[in-house]
């Protein structure tokens, strides 16, 4: 007797399984027919999301290629501090060290006078006028302290490095001021509030745009269920479930943010294709964006559908949480 309980309970769990993934292929498959009873509104929905999503993924590659541009850029900024012809090795590394603990400082390198002497005769080899001038010449080079930072932007701990450190004081050339001071700190932080600029306004339009195209959506969902407001009072009238009638307009809303994923994702590549000669021409650091999204194409696909689905999913729920009344 309990085998045949047992038996039983297996059999209907199983049939209602089995109806439940019949609902959910009907619900899918209205929601897919439902995509093309309103051409007008479809291309409307569409296009808007596509817009929006290739507003993020613009966002998105952009603040990644400043990224990488600012990442070359702070290793060839040149902050250096110049210190006088005699200083001294020893007193020029523990100056460095003391650098080196700055929290805003990457690496520190040191050459001295006469290195720098070695170095410029090097580069001038063949120039034997020059040579003959620096050989000639009765002034030294000075020290000088070359400086990475993790933040082109912010040299104020250098700045303060340099105004308050006592040995530094005794051995920094009066005649030559940092590299990061003055004209060439008004440059580097133009250069920084534009980065940061380029990536706020990015987001900013990212917000925007997702707004626009959700409230784009919402109506259009509101729409059709107010063009098949008999259709879905006679389902509820044959006792359709909730989530049956919610169903197709949710799937609806999915297939705007998948086909709008798609080609979004297409003018997106396309555009940073096409651009990256002209980029690279102007120094800006593109080629490591395009090499990993090549490599991660099917990923980044996969997270514009998700993002456009998302945007269609929420829409949809709003729109049927308000209008259908259920």
């Amino acid at each position: 007797m309990s085998k045949r309980k047992l038996d039983s309970k297996a059999f209907a769990k199983q049939k209602q399984g089995r109806r439940k993934w019949i609902t959910f292929v009907r619900m899918c498959r209205y929601g897919v027919n439902n995509f093309s009873r309103n051409a007008w509104l479809t291309i409307a929905a569409t296009a808007v999301m596509t817009i929006t999503l290739l507003i993020i993924f613009i966002a998105v590659a952009s603040r990644a290629v400043l990224v990488d541009t600012v990442g070359e850029l702070r290793d060839k900024v040149d902050m250096s501090i110049y210190l006088k012809t005699d200083t001294p090795d020893d007193q020029a590394n523990a100056i460095k060290d003391e650098l080196l603990k700055l929290s805003t400082v990457r690496s520190v390198s040191y050459v001295s006078a006469a290195e720098a002497r070695t170095i410029i005769a090097e580069e001038n080899k063949n120039d034997v006028k020059y040579l003959a001038a620096l050989n000639e010449a009765t002034n030294m080079n000075p020290g000088i302290l070359h400086i990475t930072v993790t933040n082109i932007d912010d040299t104020s701990q250098l700045s303060n490095f340099v105004n308050t450190d006592k040995l530094l004081k005794q051995y920094i050339d009066p005649s030559r001021q940092p590299s990061f001071a003055g004209e060439r700190k008004a440059s580097i932080a133009t250069i920084g509030h534009a980065i940061n600029f380029a990536q706020e306004v990015g987001i900013i339009a990212s917000l925007v745009f997702i707004a626009v195209s959700s409230l784009i959506i919402f109506n259009t969902i509101r729409m059709a269920i107010f063009n098949r407001k008999e259709e879905i009072q006679m389902m509820k009238l044959i006792g359709a479930d909730q989530s049956f009638i919610r169903g197709p307009f949710v799937v609806e809303a999915i297939v705007y943010g998948f086909i709008a994923a798609i080609i979004a994702t297409g003018i997106g590549y396309g555009l940073l294709y096409s651009s990256a000669s002209t980029l690279e021409s102007y120094q800006i650091a593109v080629q490591p964006m395009i090499d990993f999204m090549t490599l991660y194409v099917a990923f980044i696909l996969l997270g514009m559908i998700v993002i456009g689905a998302l945007i269609g999913v929420i829409s949809s729920l709003l729109a049927t949480r308000r209008y259908l009344k259920l």
